[in-house]
């Protein structure tokens, strides 16, 4: 088994797992641009103890290349756990995230998230560039 097979994807519209990714379609070559990641973001996923979303990696894939460049990665270490027991903590991590970017050509922008039950998800946009 490849870690290819082992990614899930779907619309983020109707599973609550897979990351929804916000990003102009259009930008300009060079400049920044905001990309915001988020799960959850029609359907709300848990945010407990024992099922929460663990990290978002997010990578570009320029038009003509071979491979994928990372862009960020962004753990999330909060899900309500303390000394008292699950779900009693006093800080949850929501899985939300937001990168700066700046590209020359037109490409693809991946996003995977992990699951800490349900594995590994991702979604992709495609990024023009004038």
């Amino acid at each position: 088994m490849s870690i290819g097979e082992a990614i899930q994807s779907a619309d983020w519209k109707n599973e609550k797992h897979v990351p929804a990714i916000e990003a102009p379609d259009t930008v300009t070559a060079n400049e920044p641009f905001v990309v915001t990641v988020s799960v959850g973001k029609e359907i709300p996923h848990p945010n407990t103890t024992a099922h929460h979303i663990a990290w978002i990696d997010l990578f570009f894939k320029p038009d003509g290349d071979k491979f994928l460049y990372q862009v960020g990665h962004v753990d999330f270490a909060g899900h309500g756990a303390s000394v008292k027991g699950p779900d009693t903590g006093p800080v949850y991590a929501h899985p939300h995230a937001t990168f700066s970017v700046t590209v020359a050509n037109p490409g693809v922008l991946i996003a995977v998230e992990h699951c800490n039950i349900h594995g590994l998800w991702e979604s992709s946009k495609e990024i023009k560039v004038k």
